[in-house]
């Protein structure tokens, strides 16, 4: 980082180091009932995962919950019952970010895409994410990926449209900048094995990377999280106290500093073991059950 100490401590947020665990829980659940810009929504239960059909009954359960602490919510796909999130979302009087998720398989893609559009169609959509970090898994190519986005944005001239990656994707990527409607930036010092002091200053230099390379369009952080428990990675170590201290720090300076964020995540899903170790289960505001976490 090029911030010299002192810097990195007026930036870091605020200082927890003598705020006892009781303190701390007090301190999250009060910014959490102050309500935040964004919120992932997790869809999965225990013992599901992507490719089950998931009915309405769950999407509207878990939606009751998350409802009042937040103003957005973001779906990642359209189909096998995604395509219910921003439905419901908008009976809780939510707006939506709604993506398309695209892989490697064309089909699949294209009903995700028609998905999308006809949501959009139909008036549940306030921003359209074509594809989410694609170019990260190398799912897609470049070409491939702006062809999606162009048909996108024909189809709903009235609707913001982007994609979702890695800040840095974004400048090493111009043309599928220049071809979003604003930036949808993850940002995870986590997983760039950052310290949990510095983790606060490291996604602002993210975000402000995104920013130089969005050149005035807009740019919302799409993605941004700390796991309550799993392995550490490098310098960053997961932990409830932790957790609490990130959340706290990022709703924070969305506040102060009008940054549109979007929390990950809602709830914690079990199926992501596989995915991302054993970290990538708990990355939830609440529970697998459902229950909201760091309470007692």
């Amino acid at each position: 980082m090029s911030f010299r100490k002192e810097n990195i401590l007026q930036l870091s947020g605020a200082d927890y180091s003598h705020t006892s665990p009781t303190e701390l829980k007090k301190i999250f659940l009060e910014t959490l009932k102050q309500g935040m810009h964004g919120l992932c929504f997790s869809l999965y239960e225990d013992g599901q995962q992507p490719g089950d059909i998931i009915a309405e009954d769950q999407v509207r359960r878990r939606m009751e919950i998350i409802a009042p602490h937040t103003q957005w919510v973001r779906s990642f796909s359209c189909t096998e019952g995604n395509e219910l999130i921003p439905v419901i979302a908008r009976e809780f009087g939510l707006k939506t970010l709604v993506g398309a998720w695209l892989g490697k398989d064309a089909e699949s893609n294209q009903k995700e895409i028609q998905a999308l559009i006809q949501l959009a169609k139909d008036g549940f959509v306030d921003i359209a994410a074509v594809g989410n970090e694609v170019l990260y898994r190398k799912d897609l190519t470049e070409d491939e990926l702006l062809s999606a986005i162009e048909q996108v944005k024909l189809a709903i001239p009235d609707i913001p449209v982007g994609y979702v990656d890695a800040y840095y994707e974004f400048t090493i990527k111009p043309r599928i900048t220049d071809a979003c409607d604003l930036i949808l930036s993850n940002c995870y010092p986590f997983w760039e094995g950052c310290y949990l002091d510095y983790s606060l200053v490291y996604m602002k230099q993210m975000y402000q990377q995104a920013l130089e390379a969005a050149k005035g369009k807009k740019v919302i952080i799409t993605e941004t999280g700390w796991p309550s428990q799993g392995e550490s990675l490098k310098d960053s170590h997961p932990g409830a106290e932790n957790a609490m201290k990130y959340f706290i720090n990022t709703q924070r300076w969305s506040k102060e500093s009008q940054i549109d964020i979007f929390y990950f995540s809602s709830f914690d899903e079990s199926w992501k073991v596989g995915a991302e170790g054993e970290v990538g289960a708990y990355w939830g505001l609440w529970d697998k059950n459902e229950k909201l976490k760091y309470q007692h």
